[in-house]
């Protein structure tokens, strides 16, 4: 099955910590939904721009995508 990487973008000279946190409340979305989710993450993409992100197979994504409004998502390709 295809996996998403749904993916929340922030910018500005606090855009990795604030991805860091986002991700911590990803995490709780997820244990408070019982979901399972298992790939979480955060990432800078350079110094005013970083990412937090989940991942999640497709057919459960509508459903999280609405509820959790990520701003960007694309296939997940696992390197």
């Amino acid at each position: 099955m295809r996996k998403l990487k749904l993916i929340w973008d922030f910018h500005g000279p606090d855009a990795l910590k604030i991805a860091e946190h986002h991700e911590k409340h990803l995490k709780e979305y997820i244990v408070l939904e019982k979901l399972n989710i298992t790939l979480t993450g955060f990432e800078a993409l350079n110094d005013t721009h970083a990412i937090a992100f989940l991942v999640v197979d497709e057919d459960k994504m509508k459903p999280l995508r609405d509820a959790l409004k990520p701003h960007r998502g694309q296939v997940y390709v696992n390197s």
